[in-house]
């Protein structure tokens, strides 16, 4: 009776053993699958399913043969004066300030000089020669009507009438040259800015253009001799340049007047639009690059010479799919696409990538617009 109860008990045990390792059993999640084609199964109930982001593949205008190069702002050459000064001697004052904004035609400095004075001597001088050669040429004109006149009447000889016919003649050319030269001793007082009849008059130096003062040499007080050195630098930045290495490789896809887009360090997330007025004629032998200028609008000023930059030019858009940067993976030395075939179903699909737009990477194979990628979580995916 006692080992009857004894064999009753275990088959109680072994029982209650089974039915809590099937229990166990069914509570276990099932296991993810790998494919012989490199893909995964992954069941539905897995935690690593939810942290998969799946999206379709879009249709978007990407660029086709785009040149992407470094750069920097520069002034405008076509707008940018360098002051000398018309004649030597003294500075008297500097009237603007480096960062100064001028006006076309505004006093920037003025200078006392000796030539100043010499101009207005010699403007006297014409002044009194033409008076002088006036003068010649009425007497001139007189002694040449009396002996015409008398020699009518046959009281002088036909040479004293041809003789007073030359004095008239130079007498003329003499006060031609006179007023050439009081012309030019005019036009010179009117170079320098100078009235006629003063002496000790200051020399005073305009701008030619208007724009900001970005160099300046030169203080109060100094002597100056040499009128080739350049005192100050005035640029007009309403404009400027932006100046770009391109390599040879690709200098075939940029044209003069053609636009570009311009990327500034200074201002992340803007874009700026310019156009090719200048592709160099050499290439630099060093870099192997060929120097590319455009010009940008800078009406609000936003824009300063030395800024670096990054240019991009387009030649042409295409229709393409494009997927977002972190559903391009490398893998085994490949470009990858995790692809979803079915529920919980995810396939490695090699692709071929253009350069990335933006936020974009066009796909010139592998993909169809339509198709669902894996976007977030595909390092998951991978063979461990």
């Amino acid at each position: 009776m006692r080992a009857s109860l004894v064999i009753l008990v275990l088959l109680c045990l072994a029982a209650c053993d089974r039915h809590e390792t099937k229990t166990e059993a069914a509570a276990a999640p099932a296991a993810e699958q790998r494919l012989p084609n490199g893909g995964v199964v992954i069941p539905a109930d897995s935690p690593k399913l939810k942290e998969i982001k799946v999206a379709e593949i879009q249709e978007a205008e990407t660029p086709v043969a785009e040149v992407i190069s470094p750069g920097k702002i520069e002034t405008n050459p076509n707008r940018v004066s360098h002051i000398t000064l018309p004649l030597a001697g003294r500075i008297a004052a500097v009237l603007v300030k480096i960062g100064d904004a001028v006006q076309h035609g505004q006093a920037v400095l003025t200078i006392e000089s000796p030539d100043a004075d010499a101009a207005e001597s010699s403007w006297r001088q014409a002044q009194a020669a033409l008076q002088q050669a006036r003068a010649n040429l009425n007497k001139a004109q007189a002694d040449y009507d009396r002996s015409t006149d008398l020699f009518q009447h046959n009281a002088v000889a036909k040479k004293d009438v041809l003789t007073n016919e030359n004095a008239l003649a130079q007498s003329k050319a003499a006060l031609d040259q006179a007023q050439a030269s009081l012309e030019q001793a005019s036009r010179r007082l009117d170079i320098l800015g100078l009235m006629a009849g003063s002496f000790g008059q200051k020399v005073t130096v305009s701008s030619p253009i208007s724009g900001k003062v970005l160099e300046m040499t030169v203080v109060p007080g100094e002597y100056r001799n040499d009128t080739n050195a350049a005192l100050m630098t005035i640029a007009d930045l309403s404009t400027v340049w932006v100046s770009s290495d391109v390599p040879e490789s690709q200098i075939r896809f940029i044209q003069p007047g053609e636009p570009i887009d311009v990327h500034l360090t200074a201002y992340p997330g803007e874009v700026f639009h310019g156009r090719v007025t200048r592709i160099a004629d050499t290439v630099d032998p060093q870099t192997r690059t060929i120097k590319v200028h455009a010009e940008m609008d800078n009406a609000h000023g936003r824009l300063r010479p030395e800024m670096f930059c990054t240019i991009r030019h387009t030649e042409a858009l295409r229709r393409l799919p494009v997927a977002p940067p972190a559903a391009v993976v490398q893998e085994g030395g490949k470009t990858v696409v995790w692809a979803e075939r079915g529920a919980g179903r995810f396939e490695p699909v090699e692709v071929k990538t253009e350069t990335p737009a933006g936020d974009r990477i066009p796909i010139l194979s592998g993909l169809r617009a339509g198709d669902r990628v894996v976007v977030d979580g595909a390092m998951l995916l991978r063979a461990q």
